[in-house]
């Protein structure tokens, strides 16, 4: 018997410009992964996110596959320079109009829209002046996540405020493998991390004061460790390793505890993998996966426990709501002769992780919701479009979605509740 929630939320989720396209169109100004993408020998084949999903132009084909997957709720980002062509106050319209058209479409297909404000695309013009090493770039996204807030007020009551500041601090502006592409130094990431927090905390009282309904929480990532058995000693090693913090701000990415944001009404959490631990002669220790275990098309292991052990963790130590922001896998999806996309692996893993989840949730983890990762494939990022993570299938040449097998697998879950697992 499922032990998810009566009203679960079961979502598909997406990120601006991993889906968008439409760089040039309707007004928008550069960011730093148009800036970064074009850089030679930055992404996979050199690929950009210029054309992406081309959701600008066929996001009412993606409403209806949202719509025809029975999703109660659809997470994805505003692209800031849509709305802020240079960073400033200098709002464009034409990008406010394009995701109000977008959210009352999704209303009227009874899907609730969850908004991301920062999903990796600053400005250019932010990043020329410092980016989040300075403070003005603090101010600037106040300004922007009120604009926002107010034009999408009445239609819009919950908001992600960021998407995994671990990565886009430490991988974007300490390792230069994300964009910007920078290598600052521990100094200048720690400055970093405490603008973004000033960020989201001005973020957060703003929007509740435009809207007292509104729930506002940011989609957090980091290492997760899980138990290798039942015994007390390996959970308390597991919980120890998943909470540790290492020495310099260069590897908090590594890290999951969000002791030092206490503006939460949720918390998300974007989670694919995990490691084993157990509790060693002398203290808490990793354990080696076996070799040859089951991995995922970009590399990851297939570790379900995971999923379930981090929602545990999170929970106890927070107790705040939770929903897994992102959850996902790539495979090696190719359209069979038939014209149809058959994804048996994405199944198998889906319903892996999802019944630890609902373990969780049965030992009495608040987890209200679940957002797949991601809607359709899109751009990976550095792995360029290399990678498929989506329910539906793009064909890139033409733009066509062909829904794959298992978007009429969860859709099936969802009609259910996850009884059907």
């Amino acid at each position: 018997m499922a032990n998810f929630p009566k009203d679960f939320i079961w979502g598909a989720a997406s990120a601006s410009y991993q889906i968008e396209g439409g760089v040039r169109e309707g007004g928008r100004g550069t960011s730093i992964w148009d800036t970064f993408s074009h850089t030679p020998g930055k992404i996979r084949d050199g690929d950009t996110g210029d054309l992406a999903a081309d959701s600008f132009h066929r996001w009412r084909e993606d409403v209806q596959l949202a719509r025809g997957m029975g999703l109660s709720a659809y997470r994805f980002s505003v692209a800031w320079p849509r709305i802020a062509p240079q960073g400033d106050t200098n709002w464009n319209q034409a990008g406010l109009d394009y995701y109000l058209e977008l959210i009352d479409a999704l209303l009227e297909a009874d899907i609730q829209p969850w908004v991301t404000l920062y999903h990796w695309d600053l400005p250019q013009a932010l990043q020329d002046k410092g980016g989040w090493q300075n403070e003005d770039t603090v101010r600037r996204f106040a300004d922007y996540a009120a604009r926002v807030g107010e034009a999408l007020q009445g239609r819009v009551t919950r908001w992600f405020t960021f998407n995994e500041p671990q990565c886009f601090i430490n991988v974007g502006c300490g390792t230069g493998e994300h964009a910007p592409g920078v290598c600052w130094s521990d100094g200048e990431l720690e400055l970093c991390w405490n603008n973004f927090r000033r960020a989201h905390n001005l973020a957060f009282d703003l929007l509740h004061k435009l809207d007292p309904s509104s729930q506002v929480g940011l989609a957090s990532t980091g290492l997760v460790y899980y138990p290798v058995s039942d015994r007390p000693e390996d959970i308390e090693a597991a919980r120890q390793l998943t909470f540790s913090l290492p020495q310099g701000v260069r590897t908090f990415s590594h890290a999951l505890a969000l002791d030092e944001m206490d503006k939460l009404d949720f918390v998300g959490l974007n989670h694919y993998h995990g490691i084993p631990a157990r509790m060693g002669p002398q203290g808490p220790e990793p354990v080696p996966f076996p070799v040859g275990g089951p991995s995922t098309a970009i590399g990851w292991p297939i570790t379900p426990e995971a999923l379930g052990w981090g929602a545990r963790f999170l929970y106890q130590r927070y107790q705040k709501p939770l929903y897994i922001s992102e959850n996902g896998l790539s495979c090696r999806d190719q359209v069979f002769l038939d014209g149809q996309v058959h994804d048996p692996q994405r199944i198998d893993f889906l319903t892996r992780y999802l019944r630890a989840l609902d373990r969780a949730i049965a030992g009495g983890t608040d987890v209200r919701g679940y957002f797949h990762w991601s809607l359709t494939d899109n751009f990976e990022w550095a792995e360029g479009y290399s990678q498929r993570f989506g329910l539906a299938y793009v064909d890139y040449a033409t733009g066509r979605r062909i829904p794959k097998d298992s978007a009429a697998w969860y859709r099936e879950v969802i009609r259910a509740n996850g009884a059907s697992l």
